[in-house]
């Protein structure tokens, strides 16, 4: 569907929520630097500033998103006012299906995903208690015990990659077809007005290709992991099929989904990657994003942590093993989904970005 089809789409939905909510200003925000194909509007009125979602077709079913949403109202019930809250419809439901999606209408988070501008161990602590926070609220929820799912979930993309490496498939390295220009504006109150959210870091200008900045990166990548993936498997061996404590944990926590006004974090965003796993999990995907390799950091953020829900020994070791694996992990998954699947992004730049960082970190190990 055309992104002029979805905003008239976005309309529609409105109709569907209290009559103060139709009439605000909407702007749509393409994916927001995101890559699952969800797209996202700012709607403003005189109520304040709201987020409409339009999740990507068939993802996620009506009964995940049921679950999703019970998980958001928990928290927010809790008292955690850095988990959106979820505007119901008329009829009482908080999602409506349109267009093939499924849609949700949430409130406009306060503050920036800007650690990387101003990484400091205050803003690194104050995401991990934040973290601690929604996992002690959620550890009644689903909670059970078994093998870490996350150890799973890579050994089995390590296998799927070994069998088409196997195979002969190799990457070509081309520059992709010139994207279509989808960014328009009418400015108009109450109109559809597009804009672009995106400027932050290519990662495509180190010895970066003008044509695709994804390129350097992905030859990079290539050369690397040949090296690496035959360690994953190795480094998960201890943690395959041993039982540990399962519950509701985020799986997509990283720096573009933690908000800051200062050293105050405002908002977590995006549960799309909910799923039942191990904390471990989390705590990889989170201070892998923002300390990386540094000792400092983890030791910090790991203290931070468990100054509000305790970390068993193992919980921790867990998380570094599950960071390391996951950034190599990651790195066979871009070159899949660009090279593979074919996968095309509204900012390129910004998949250049993801695959840079993941390849620096490999790059000193």
């Amino acid at each position: 569907m055309s992104a002029l089809s979805l905003d008239i789409a976005a309309r529609r939905v409105l109709t569907c929520y209290p009559s103060a909510l139709r009439g605000g200003r909407l702007v749509a925000l393409g994916n927001y630097r995101g890559f699952s194909g969800a797209r996202l509007w700012r709607l403003e009125g005189p109520l304040g500033a709201f987020c409409l979602r339009a999740w990507p077709p068939g993802d996620p079913s009506p009964d995940r998103l049921r679950f999703l949403h019970r998980l958001m109202a928990q928290a927010r019930a809790s008292g955690l006012e850095c988990v959106p809250s979820l505007l119901a419809t008329e009829d009482g439901s908080t999602w409506v299906e349109e267009a093939g999606r499924l849609w949700e209408l949430t409130t406009w988070m306060p503050g920036r995903a800007d650690y990387h501008d101003r990484p400091t161990l205050p803003r690194l602590r104050a995401a991990c208690v934040e973290l601690a926070r929604l996992h002690r609220v959620w550890a009644g929820v689903g909670t059970t015990t078994g093998p870490c799912p996350a150890v799973e979930r890579r050994l089995r993309r390590v296998r799927d990659w070994q069998e088409r490496i196997a195979s002969g498939w190799r990457p070509v390295f081309a520059a992709p077809s010139p994207p279509t220009p989808l960014l328009r504006s009418r400015g108009e109150e109450g109109r559809i007005t597009s804009l672009s959210p995106y400027g932050g870091r290519g990662g495509g200008d180190e010895g970066g290709d003008a044509t695709d900045p994804v390129r350097p990166w992905a030859e990079r990548a290539w050369r690397l992991l040949p090296v690496w993936v035959g360690r994953v498997p190795q480094l998960l061996a201890p943690w395959t099929g041993r039982p540990l404590p399962l519950q509701p944990c985020l799986c997509d926590i990283w720096h573009e989904h933690v908000l800051y006004e200062g050293d105050r974090v405002t908002g977590l965003i995006d549960f799309g990657g909910v799923k039942i796993d191990q904390v471990a999990a989390d705590l990889a995907r989170l201070l892998g994003s923002l300390a990386e390799d540094d000792p400092a950091g983890w030791a910090a953020g790991l203290e931070a942590y468990a100054g509000v829900r305790p970390l068993a020994p193992e919980e921790e070791a867990l998380a570094r093993v599950l960071d390391r694996t996951g950034v190599i992990v990651g790195v066979m998954t871009w070159l899949r989904w660009l090279y593979e699947e074919g996968r095309s992004f509204e900012d390129r730049g910004a998949a250049a970005g993801r695959l840079a960082a993941l390849v620096r970190r490999m790059e000193r190990w």
